[in-house]
């Protein structure tokens, strides 16, 4: 890849005027005045505008450093095995910084920081499956999809009722990891008994336990977590419209954006991305699910 064409603009401040040349205002009229002028202090202008807002992208080029937020305990996307940080979107983000020619530095932290990091400034990228909504629209600007979703039942092995769908468990309990869009899900339903978890394994082991009746989470988590786990849960019924997942970034920085997604699509050409995704799934995870 070529090196980075952006560079931060520096404001080499106002020029000073020639004591001897300086035009007397009183010499020609307001309207004269300010059309002889007005151009100069457009361009003043135009030249501080860049400091009161750094892109990002300069931002990320001048560190050698891209900060990628994410939980740590949400396998197979990120996890820590053996005291290192791995899973699909570790990986991925190990991929999407090289492709910007810088480092990739991952910060982990609970569900419910990461997006207030972001916001902040304190991360330039979340890789959590953060799925895309009007909501955080308003807030963010976000990459191309990578991963296609939508949410599923987890219910007790042994467990002979059929729950088709979120009506179905109306009355009764049902685990979600909390501040999750899993959550906002579940809560949409009127009448379901909703207790909000850490993360998966706690729901697991209630689930299991049959302190709860049925888990929701992400499809593509569900086989890997039930797998770990060792409890005698089975995947349910898939409930709840499909979803895109996304990168989220701060507002406003559009060559970010267009290196961000130049990057993303690179990888997908490319085929390293197919190859990541049927490592940690066995299909391809940016397709809708079938």
């Amino acid at each position: 890849m070529q090196p980075s064409r952006f560079a931060i603009v520096q404001d080499a401040g106002p020029a000073k005027l020639n004591e001897q040349h300086r035009p007397d205002r009183r010499s020609f009229p307001p309207e004269e005045y300010y059309m002889r002028f007005l151009p100069r202090l457009l361009m003043l202008v135009s030249l501080a505008a860049p400091l009161a807002h750094a892109e990002l992208l300069d931002d990320v080029h001048q560190r050698g450093a891209l900060r990628i937020a994410l939980e740590g305990t949400y396998p197979p996307f990120n996890f820590k095995q053996g005291g290192k940080l791995t899973g699909f979107e570790t990986e991925l983000g190990e991929l999407l910084a090289a492709e910007l020619e810088v480092k990739p530095e991952f910060v982990t932290t609970e569900w419910s920081g990461i997006l207030a990091g972001l916001q902040s400034g304190k991360y330039d990228i979340a890789l959590n499956q953060v799925s895309v909504n009007e909501q955080r629209r308003k807030v963010f600007d976000f990459s191309e999809p990578y991963t296609i979703s939508s949410a599923q039942l987890i219910v007790r092995a042994d467990d002979t009722r059929q729950f088709r769908s979120l009506e179905d468990l109306k009355g009764l309990k049902l685990g979600v990891g909390q501040g999750t869009n899993y959550a906002d899900l579940a809560k949409s339903v009127a009448g379901i008994n909703v207790r909000t978890y850490p993360g998966a394994p706690e729901y697991l082991q209630d689930l299991a336990s049959k302190r709860i009746d049925a888990a929701l989470n992400d499809r593509l988590l569900i086989p890997f977590a039930i797998r770990e786990a060792k409890l005698p849960v089975k995947p349910g019924a898939a409930v709840g419209p499909v979803a895109n997942m996304a990168i989220p970034y701060r507002k406003n920085n559009p060559k970010f954006g267009e290196a961000l997604n130049a990057a993303l699509e690179k990888i997908k050409a490319d085929g390293r991305f197919a190859k990541l995704s049927e490592k940690w799934f066995g299909l391809d995870v940016s397709q809708p699910p079938k």
